[in-house]
């Protein structure tokens, strides 16, 4: 299981953070699974307006995560799933979505969730959706991993915040 070694995160005290999420549309089931969980954990963190957006596929979540990077979202959760087939497509899909999402997030300084699956397998990919009898879930993973990255971005940027002291 690719979850085994996995921080443990502490997030705390990040409820007026605004967040949003870019899902990709294809493969259903899963899909439903991702996007359940960004907003369960969305909601365990406090953020309870966060923006949703559905994409056609994987290949268009950079371009939107960049537009929202762009108009003060503190964090971008991207979520798709891309199943290998007979052909090289999956490998241009994942590679331009991979590379696509972290030039969005180094040229913007906006933090994105990585939630985008690559398997080789459908049973692969309903393992990791988070439903149930799934054993990870990457929706929510993805949602703490960028609001985690964004606190520790507003600490670097406002240190008053976890000192309680405004510093020059």
């Amino acid at each position: 299981m690719s979850g085994k070694g996995a921080p443990e995160l502490s997030v705390r005290d990040v409820g007026d953070l605004r967040v949003a999420v870019v899902a990709a549309q294809w493969h259903d089931t899963v899909m439903a699974g991702l996007v359940d969980g960004a907003l369960r954990a969305l909601h365990e963190l406090g953020i309870d307006e966060p923006t949703l957006l559905r994409v056609p596929g994987c290949f268009e979540l950079p371009v939107v995560a960049k537009v929202l990077a762009g108009r003060g979202y503190d964090a971008v959760v991207a979520l798709g799933v891309v199943i290998r087939g007979g052909t090289p497509h999956f490998d241009y899909v994942c590679q331009g979505v991979t590379q696509g999402l972290t030039q969005v997030s180094v040229d913007t300084g906006v933090p994105i969730g990585f939630g985008v699956l690559t398997c080789d397998t459908e049973e692969q990919a309903l393992d990791r959706a988070g439903l149930e009898g799934s054993g990870e879930d990457k929706g929510h993973e993805a949602v703490t991993a960028a609001v985690a990255t964004a606190a520790t971005l507003r600490s670097v940027s406002e240190p008053w915040r976890q000192t309680g002291r405004h510093t020059a």
